[in-house]
Parts: C-alpha cells; sequence; structure tokens
C-alpha cells in the first residue's frame, strides 16, 4: 500500500488507502448481504511480529463472509499487566471488517488464526506469537463470559484506542462513547507510533 500525503498532514502515521484499493474493496463487498461491522484488534510480541501480524490480517480476509476494509498503523507497545521488562514488546494494530459471521463464529475465526501461529495459552498475560481480540460488533452490548460486547477493557487500552482512532476518528464504541474522548482520557505512555513500519490492506 502507498501511502499519499498532502501537504499540512502532520501525522506520518495516518496512511489514507489508495482509492483504487478502496474500490476493490467495495466491489467486493457485493459479495455479503447485509454484513455488519467489527473492529478487531491485532497484538503479537514474540517472533516476526510484522510478519505475523500480516499473516493474521490476510489469514482473516481469507475468511468466508469477511472482508477488510481498513488496516492501522502499526503501534509499538509496552506488555500489558507484567513488570516491566519481563517481555519483549508489542506490535499492535486495529483492523474494521465487514462480516456476514455472526459473533460466535468471528470469535471462532479469531481462535483459529492464533492457533495458525502456534498462539499459547499457559498464563495470563503471558507473552504471545498473536492475539485477535474482538473490540466492537456493531452496536451489539453482551455480557456472555464466551465472548463480551464490546471488549471489556478496550476503552482503557490505549494500544487499542489509538490505533483505531487513526483509522475511524469519529468512531464509537457502543456503551462507551466517542474513541477520540475515551483516547483522551488514557495515558498514552509505553504506546508509540512506528512510522517506520507498515501493513498492508489484503487486494
Amino acid at each position: 500500500m502507498t501511502a499519499f500525503f498532502t501537504e499540512g498532514q502532520s501525522d506520518p502515521t495516518v496512511q489514507p488507502v489508495p482509492a483504487s484499493v478502496v474500490e476493490r474493496v467495495d466491489a467486493a463487498d457485493t459479495t455479503l448481504q447485509n454484513p455488519r461491522r467489527a473492529v478487531l484488534s491485532l497484538g503479537s510480541n514474540l517472533g516476526n511480529r510484522l510478519e505475523t501480524l500480516q499473516g493474521a490480517i490476510d489469514a482473516l480476509e481469507d475468511t468466508p463472509g469477511v472482508r477488510i476494509k481498513a488496516v492501522s498503523p502499526v503501534y509499538e507497545t509496552e506488555p500489558w499487566g507484567v513488570a516491566p521488562g519481563t517481555q519483549p514488546t508489542y506490535f499492535n494494530a486495529v483492523v474494521v471488517l465487514k462480516t456476514t459471521l455472526p459473533p460466535s463464529s468471528l470469535l471462532e475465526r479469531a481462535h483459529a488464526v492464533e492457533e495458525a501461529f502456534h498462539r499459547v495459552r499457559d498464563e495470563r498475560w503471558g507473552p504471545r506469537t498473536i492475539d485477535v481480540d474482538i473490540v466492537s460488533y456493531a452496536d451489539e452490548v453482551s455480557d456472555d463470559p464466551v465472548l463480551t460486547l464490546p471488549h471489556p477493557r478496550a476503552h482503557e487500552r490505549a494500544f487499542v484506542l489509538a490505533p483505531w482512532h487513526d483509522v475511524e476518528p469519529e468512531a464509537q464504541l457502543p456503551g462507551r462513547g466517542p474513541v477520540a474522548q475515551l483516547l483522551a482520557d488514557v495515558t498514552r505512555e509505553g504506546v508509540a507510533p512506528r512510522a517506520d513500519l507498515e501493513l498492508q490492506l489484503p487486494e
């Protein structure tokens, strides 16, 4: 994906999607009947982190009933919930997609992608090759313990809010309000944009 900048753009991490790519994605949408919009958060702190994130994005795009609409810039973040320096840093990103899959099937696919990249669940907050979380699904609000919607901690995580805000500045987190305001309310300490890295929107 090529980045296009206009004079006056101050944030090099926000990379508009070329119109040709948008047209192809929109054309693919015609294969989906009444799709719903979902936001997924991706993170990796083991192995080739950027390659793994891209592989997960490509695997999601290859899912019947899923079309990736936007891929955020990459952020490098300190691990959540552990002592500083005890784990490698994460690469994090957010994808916005349209899907005809119900939330339960989208969750199954997210877990299948994690498994394909050898995600190990030995410990809570442990390091992982890939983490795929459903942040929101349409406007659904659910306290189902298997899949709580929206993600119960998304509103307090800058590594989710910052990349999401980059691709959807007007986004709303159901039940919580504007992502821009939520981002303003949390600290960005330990969450840094990596303008030198880029993930590709699947074509």
